[in-house]
């Protein structure tokens, strides 16, 4: 199955001169969808890994199967507000602003490994500030994991030194 036939391009979204890379076909596939997060799974299930993170909300989308998959917990990574439990938080620069993340103070234990996992890669500034919070947790950046990665926004070169894997790169 090729899962690139599952990813729209929409120009000009969601402003002009970017080309989104749309997933909601792939989700709209139960058998695309399945084979993504089988593909994933495959390639992690030998990795020492305690838990996946991943960043609200499209992150939720690829993390959360995956976790179940690997039988692992899920840690999510969310804005301001909408945690109810003491948090850690860090707030971080985009390319068009400022946001913040904000995680449970114990989703992970100081030691812990953990995978951060996105629906794509692009410049890399979320899931950077994922791992700086996963970091602030006492806990170790096992690796990152995309369904997509657009190669020539360099998104890699923001993220720590750890193994990147992604299903599809443009």
């Amino acid at each position: 199955m090729n899962l690139a036939d599952y990813i729209r391009d929409i120009p000009d979204f969601p402003k002009p001169g970017i080309l989104f890379k749309d997933i909601t076909p792939l989700l709209a596939s139960p058998q695309a969808f399945g084979h993504a997060v089988d593909q994933m799974a495959a390639h992690y299930e030998s990795h020492a890994i305690d838990a996946i993170a991943a960043a609200e909300a499209r992150g939720f989308l690829i993390a959360a199967p995956l976790a179940l998959r690997l039988n692992k917990p899920l840690v999510p990574l969310r804005k301001p507000g909408k945690l109810p439990y003491r948090t850690y938080s860090l707030k971080y620069d985009l390319e068009y602003g400022s946001a913040e993340l904000q995680m449970h103070i114990d989703s992970v234990t100081p030691g812990a490994r953990v995978l951060l996992v996105d629906d794509l890669l692009a410049t890399g500034g979320t899931m950077a500030a994922g791992a700086q919070l996963i970091q602030q947790a006492g806990a170790n950046i096992a690796g990152f994991g995309f369904l997509v990665e657009l190669a020539f926004l360099n998104g890699r070169e923001r993220l720590p030194q750890a193994a990147v894997y992604s299903l599809l790169t443009y």
